[in-house]
């Protein structure tokens, strides 16, 4: 856990959030600043900063990261019509909170390019 990190408050429970899904490795979340009508952040438990810092260790990690997509896609209703799945990594590419997860963004058309 990293002292400074909101993600990390979150995942221990130090910060209070409404988890919308949470096993002994993963938690989740909506947005506070939702881009789409379903707009959930799953983040692991463990602090790792971005997809940079992932070892060979944390393979199953980010994999359980994907698997609760999954089923909350399932839960929600939006498995069969469709969503995205995003990690962004680093200033450039939009990440604002240094602690990886994944956005699960669904409920109406998505379009691409995302940009």
């Amino acid at each position: 856990m990293s002292d400074d990190c909101i993600f990390c408050k979150i995942a221990s429970g130090e910060m209070e959030s409404e988890l919308v899904y949470e096993d002994d490795s993963v938690v989740a979340f909506s947005d506070i600043n939702p881009v789409a009508p379903h707009h959930i952040l799953i983040i692991p438990r463990k602090h790792i900063a971005s997809i940079n810092e992932i070892g060979e260790g944390e393979a199953k990690l980010i994999g359980r990261l994907f698997l609760a997509a999954g089923k909350l896609a399932k839960d929600l209703g939006v498995d069969q019509p469709g969503y995205r799945c995003v990690i962004n990594t680093n200033k450039d590419a939009g990440q604002a909170v240094f602690h990886i997860h994944l956005h699960l963004l669904a409920g109406r058309k998505l379009g691409w390019p995302p940009g």
